[in-house]
Formats: C-alpha cells, sequence, structure tokens
C-alpha cells in the first residue's frame, strides 16, 4: 500500500520562482516499481501499473474553503489486481504481470472505464462506487443463502439502504491471444468505439464489444526473420481523426497512415525521418536513434518522438525533418560505452505535452526530469527527491557539470545514479499538474496557489 503522502514546494514548468507542491507516494516492493502513470481526460483521476500487475487509482481532492492548501492532493481511490502472471505452454515462456500501458475512456455515465495490458492481454474494466446495497430479497435472506419456497408467505419489495461508499473495480472485457509479440502501445480511438494495440511486428484495431476478433492493420513481419531490420517500438490513434495513426520504429522512423486508403496499412501515408549527420555517426548510431515513445499533439498538428539523448517535434506537414529538437541529456554522449555494458541505453524514456502544447516533459537519470517551453526556448531540470527536499522549500534547478571547475550547486556528470530514472511521467490535461514516477515513488506536483 502507498506510504503517507509528504508535502514539499519546488519550481514551476518555466524554471521561475512561483513554488509547486507535490505529494510523494512510496511503494515498498520490488513489485511495486511503477510501469506507467496515465490522467483521465478531466484530470480528477490518476493511474498508475505496476511490475507486480495491479493498477492503483488515486482521485483529486475536492477543494475546500477550510483547507484550501489540499487543494489538487490526490488520494488513494481504488486499488486492484489487473493481471495475474501466465504460463504460455506452447512456447514455453513465463508471461509477466507487469502492466505495460494504462488508457482511459471518456466517462459517459457515473462509472469510470480503462485499458491495461501486460505483454499479451488487454482488459477493459469498469471502476464504479456504490453507497447503497438492497435488502429484502424475496428468494434469498440477507446473508445471501437461499430461502425454503414452502416458507415464502409474503411478496416483500426490496429496498435501497445506505452503506459505507465503496469503489468497485470488475473486469468487462478481456481481449486475449491476438498478439504473438510483446505487446507495447495502446491508444483509444476518437471515435471511442475501436481502439488499436501494437506489439514489436503487427498492429491489431480491436472493437470494443468484441473479444474474440480483432482485425490486423499493419504487418511488418518479413517471410524471412533473418531479413528484420526495425521493429514496432510505439503507435498512436490521431486525437481527431479516427481514421489516421502514427507508429515508431526502432530505425528513428515515423510512418502516418490512412485506414481510409486500404485495409492493410502497410503502405504509409507519410513517412517522418532525419537525415544522419555523418560527422556523428559511431557504433551507438543505429541504437540512440531508436524511438521509444511518439505522442501527438493536443491539437492534432504535431507528433512529439524521443529517442535516447532528444525530444524533437514534428511538424504534420514537414516530413523531412523536425521543427524542434531539445536535447535532454547530451552530456551522455561521452559515456554510450558505459551505458551500453550496463544496458541503460535500451532504457525507454516517455514525454509529454501539457494541456496547450506549449511545454514538453520528459525523463532522465538521477531522478531528473526535464521540460522544455516552446515559446520561450527556456529549459529547465528538476529532481524527484524526497532526500533533497524539505517541507515549504524551493525545489531549486539541477544542472550538470560536463568538465572543469564543478560549482557548488552543480552535480557531476560521473557522480549520476543511473539506477535512478524516470522513465514514466504524465500531465494533467488542463492544469499545471504532474505525475512523475521514480521507480517506486510517485511524484505529484503542483504550481503554488498564492
Amino acid at each position: 500500500a502507498p506510504g503517507r503522502p509528504g508535502l514539499v514546494t519546488g519550481m514551476d514548468a518555466c524554471g521561475s520562482q512561483a513554488a509547486v507542491t507535490y505529494i510523494v507516494f512510496v511503494f515498498s516492493l520490488p513489485a511495486d516499481i511503477i510501469s506507467t502513470v496515465e490522467f483521465n481526460h478531466t484530470g480528477e483521476l490518476l493511474a498508475t501499473g505496476d511490475k507486480g500487475g495491479r493498477v492503483v487509482i488515486f482521485q483529486r481532492e475536492q477543494e475546500s474553503k477550510n483547507q484550501p492548501h489540499r487543494r489538487g492532493e490526490y488520494n488513494v481511490y481504488s486499488t486492484f489486481q489487473s493481471h495475474e502472471p501466465e504460463f504460455d505452454y506452447l512456447k514455453s515462456l513465463e508471461i509477466e504481470e507487469k502492466i505495460n500501458k494504462i488508457r482511459w475512456l471518456p466517462q459517459q455515465n457515473a462509472a469510470y472505464f480503462l485499458l491495461s495490458t501486460n505483454d499479451k492481454t488487454v482488459k477493459l474494466w469498469k471502476v464504479s462506487e456504490r453507497d447503497k446495497r438492497p435488502e429484502g430479497y424475496n428468494l434469498k435472506d440477507e446473508d445471501g443463502r437461499l430461502r425454503d419456497p414452502s416458507m415464502i408467505t409474503v411478496l416483500r419489495v426490496p429496498v435501497l439502504r445506505p452503506m459505507d461508499l465503496m469503489v468497485e473495480a470488475t473486469p468487462r472485457r478481456v481481449f486475449a491471444n491476438a498478439h504473438t509479440y510483446h505487446i507495447n502501445s495502446i491508444s483509444v480511438n476518437s471515435d471511442y468505439e475501436t481502439y488499436m494495440s501494437a506489439d514489436d511486428l503487427r498492429i491489431n484495431l480491436w472493437n470494443f464489444e468484441i473479444t474474440n476478433q480483432s482485425f490486423n492493420i499493419v504487418d511488418i513481419k518479413p517471410a524471412n526473420m533473418e531479413e528484420l531490420t526495425e521493429v514496432i517500438t510505439a503507435a498512436e490513434f490521431h486525437p481527431h481523426h479516427c481514421n489516421t495513426f502514427v507508429y515508431s520504429s526502432s530505425k528513428g522512423t515515423i510512418r502516418l497512415c490512412d485506414m481510409r486508403t486500404a485495409a492493410l496499412c502497410d503502405r504509409h501515408a507519410k513517412f517522418f525521418e532525419e537525415p544522419e549527420d555523418p560527422s556523428n555517426r559511431s557504433f551507438f548510431s543505429e541504437i540512440i536513434s531508436s524511438i521509444s515513445d511518439v505522442k501527438f499533439s493536443h491539437s492534432g498538428r504535431y507528433i512529439m518522438t524521443r529517442d535516447y539523448l532528444t525530444v524533437k517535434v514534428w511538424d504534420l506537414n514537414m516530413e523531412n525533418r523536425p521543427i524542434e529538437t531539445y536535447q535532454v541529456h547530451d552530456y551522455l554522449r561521452s559515456k554510450l560505452c558505459s551505458l551500453y555494458e550496463n544496458d541503460c541505453i535500451f532504457d525507454k524514456f516517455e514525454c509529454v505535452w501539457n494541456g496547450s502544447d506549449s511545454v514538453i516533459m520528459t525523463g532522465s537519470y538521477n531522478n531528473f526530469f526535464r521540460m522544455f517551453d516552446r515559446n520561450t526556448k527556456r529549459d529547465v531540470t528538476l529532481e524527484a527527491s524526497r532526500e533533497n527536499s524539505k517541507p515549504r522549500a524551493i525545489l531549486k534547478p539541477r544542472k550538470v557539470c560536463v568538465g572543469g571547475k564543478r560549482r557548488k550547486d552543480e552535480i557531476s556528470v560521473d557522480s549520476l545514479d543511473f539506477s535512478k530514472k524516470i522513465l514514466h511521467t504524465a500531465w494533467h490535461p488542463s492544469e499545471n499538474i504532474i505525475a512523475v514516477a521514480a521507480t517506486n515513488n510517485l511524484y505529484i506536483f503542483q504550481d503554488k496557489v498564492n
């Protein structure tokens, strides 16, 4: 169970001296390592998935006149086991219970719906509240046991009695047996009737009402697996056009597909790739160019991609190069050999937009996370660490010293802790509230209320 939250203040997204408040939820076991973070469409709920197959949902506190400082605090709303470990007997493979992705559906009624997936199986969950229970059944007693029909002499009308609020999570659909390889992405379509799931070589389109059949819309598997040159790393639907989606590859390319063109979207409508600078080519070029995350902007005009060292913003109308490139941790370029040896070079960092598409956030090592303001071109490095923060203190920007004399407030690149990494982040859809997953700690930052 999450630990007790602590309140600390810090910096805003653009690096100014406006303070923010964050809550720290501490999870203690190896299975508690957070593997995905996602706000719902209103931002009132925040879901996290972990390596143990659990989903923890946090709900935002309602603003109170008596306690205005509690505005925006998130508390545990529901916890449930989404996936269990399985074993594929045909291939003699263990299937981990780790939650790879969570995606919320827009709320249509009092209940909430979300998709969660591990490597093989996608599940649709319904999360609902119950504060009343029926009493006065005719065929059952109050304990749920069947009554003797011969003892029933009168007809009773059941009534609803108040009870303590209970949050229930129930699986409504299970979408299984459609992926040979590990699922890396799921994305809900803007028609809210379909969604897609992507693995290393294929992308499938599902209808929410049909669990035993999916439609394969992308298949890049070659006839001879020895000819395989790239794999699919991420995929996402356009936020407004239900016929359009993009997927990225390990070669650093992005393909935009239109489902109106053909049933099988092996031929892309647009192909985004930046030519490589021959002077920068090295043994690690292909590895660090692999795209780990792709996200449409809320407006649908831009695509953001994250590779190992940079975040890039692409205009849908310009395929030959990105319009913006942000260096996340360029000081690691000289450390690629050691990062390759400890497998850190294969870490898959995610990236997110803020609600107005004006600020970009992504993670790094040493529990650092980076923010880039697209308008002012300013950036800031912040650290999600309980050890270096005191209650009501200002969370100061961090700087990394590459060489030469190190200042007092700087940290040497050789002192970075590569076991502490921020891979998963989320941004509130309309406010400056962010969620940062630092291994098994969840940090929730928000603008300070003056």
